[in-house]
């Protein structure tokens, strides 16, 4: 039988007499702290008990003199949510995060936007193409809206830091505004938009970074995003996360550690850590500090973990320790993305990167050394400003000596506020294109070369899940290569050694040898 739910204002302090009030009276309802910020209980009692249930609230104001309100929010009991996530990992993991805490309210999940009482785009601005598709889809959404005026509209990540009030204006039927750092504050901003009927804002970014909620995701995940830190010091001409993301701030080990506990309890087999920059986590002071090896080896040791990952790294903090990792714990995955931008000194000077193109091909070398199956996954971006002819031919002949597994190549947009936006010499949109194609043409024939040397290789591949074509199974390599396969739903969640039958540009075609719950290798 379902519940019904009653939500009431409270003082703080009478919280706890209330639920021994409430629940000591013949099992009259079970009571739930929703935001303690605002002293929001919810009180589940079975259909038919609600009038009682506000009679015995009512003899507790008049006899104790507790001050008791009754929440009547705008969005219905039955609390439909929608959240439309766009960007990188980072926002996947934060749309997770919210989505645990909105199921802890008592809202749940609905497959499209028409049929929500609440709709959230998570969002990124990391380049224009993300603002123009955040917007876009901000407008239809608004038009939904314009027919069920009940519905709450919010709008969270990285354009939500960057635009904030100005969004009210552009977007009038947008009800609330939430940067990255403030999600943890969801249940107050949503008291406040539903009850008392006001547009919020909420930017702030010097709360510190989400701490573990109970994850409760709606399906068991064989593959989770752990969140280590928030943040970026490293504030490059072009990038715009420093700025919407807010300075570096790790989460404990001891927190991480718990939350990973949690995933795999719930059958996660593998685990990748986020975070702008992971390769500076750091925790701690004096012999009790933590630098990411560190954090790396002690994950390693957790009983029914078969992988693990990380991303993104930046070359100027990786250090020697963690290479070393790749060839010393045997469930961190050979496979690493490591952006280098460009090829040219001289632009990576200007981009204040940190690190030279002969320090970038270096460390390539020693991963290459500490794992010979190492797969490297890169960024790089053409028509910086003051980008010349002979810059992007150092670009693509460093392309070129690397052979990374794979490239996500953007052209080069002004970002408000970045250093790189007031420069001169502006790289025009037409050689931006012709540029971006020549290098796209490049890594498409080494993808492909690649992956095709992998016919007739067995390799282990960790069963994900279906495939998109939902006919096959799919899964990856320890490098990180996508591995579709015609095999039993027995296999999800398990190492299965692979027969590679075909090599293509975005895959590799499978066929599995042999299925034994206790194959653990995660190497290759």
């Amino acid at each position: 039988m379902e519940s019904v739910r009653l939500t009431f204002r409270v003082n703080r302090k009478d919280i706890s007499y209330l639920r021994y009030t409430i629940e000591s009276y013949d099992g009259m309802g079970i009571v739930k702290t929703l935001d303690p910020k605002s002293a929001l209980i919810e009180v589940k009692t079975a259909p038919g008990c609600e009038e009682t249930v506000r009679q015995l609230i009512t003899a507790v104001q008049r006899e104790d003199g507790i001050p008791v309100e009754e929440f009547r929010s705008r969005i219905p009991l039955s609390r439909g949510f929608y959240i439309a996530t766009m960007g990188c990992q980072m926002n996947e993991y934060d749309s997770e995060y919210l989505g645990s805490k909105l199921r802890e309210m008592g809202f749940t999940p609905v497959d499209a936007p028409e049929k929500a009482d609440l709709v959230i785009l998570n969002t990124c601005t990391v380049r224009e193409k993300a603002d123009q598709k955040a917007f876009s889809l901000l407008g239809r959404v608004s038009r939904i809206k314009l027919g069920r005026p009940e519905m709450v509209l919010g709008m969270a990540g990285c354009l939500a830091q960057l635009e904030g009030n100005r969004l009210f204006k552009r977007f009038p039927r947008v009800d609330f505004v939430i940067g990255p750092r403030e999600l943890g504050n969801i249940g107050t901003l949503l008291d406040d938009v539903s009850y008392h009927r006001q547009k919020r804002t909420a930017t702030r970014l010097d709360h510190p970074p989400l701490t573990s909620c109970s994850r409760n995701l709606p399906n068991e995940k064989i593959t989770a995003y752990i969140s280590i830190m928030q943040g970026c010091n490293n504030f490059c001409a072009y990038c715009i996360v420093p700025y919407v993301r807010g300075r570096e701030i790790s989460r404990s080990p001891e927190d991480i550690l718990a939350e990973a506990r949690q995933l795999i309890a719930n059958g996660t087999k593998e685990i990748t850590l986020l975070g702008q920059n992971v390769n500076s986590y750091f925790w701690g002071e004096g012999d009790n500090r933590y630098d990411f090896s560190c954090l790396l080896h002690e994950l390693n040791g957790l009983k029914g973990l078969l992988r693990l990952r990380f991303t993104t790294s930046h070359p100027k903090d990786l250090s020697d320790d963690l290479i070393r990792c790749f060839g010393e714990l045997d469930k961190l995955c050979p496979h690493i993305h490591l952006p280098f931008q460009a090829g040219a000194n001289e632009v990576l000077r200007r981009m204040k990167r940190g690190y030279t193109r002969e320090h970038y091909m270096s460390l390539v070398e020693k991963l290459r050394d500490a794992a010979p199956e190492m797969g490297i996954t890169s960024d790089v971006m053409v028509g910086f400003p003051g980008e010349s002819r002979k810059d992007f031919e150092e670009t693509f002949d460093l392309v070129d000596r690397v052979q990374f597994d794979s490239l996500f190549s953007f052209k080069y947009s002004d970002r408000e506020g970045t250093l790189a936006s007031h420069m001169e010499n502006k790289v025009g949109e037409e050689e931006k294109v012709r540029r971006l194609a020549v290098l796209q043409d490049l890594q498409n024939t080494i993808t492909l070369k690649k992956n095709r040397r992998l016919e007739k290789r067995e390799l282990p591949v960790l069963i994900e899940g279906h495939s998109k074509k939902g006919t096959q199974l799919m899964g990856r390599t320890g490098s990180n290569k996508i591995v579709n396969l015609a095999c039993s739903i027995r296999y999800i969640g398990n190492i299965v050694n692979v027969s590679i039958q075909h090599g293509y540009l975005h895959s590799l075609l499978g066929k599995p040898l042999d299925f034994s719950d206790s194959i653990n290798n995660s190497r290759e």
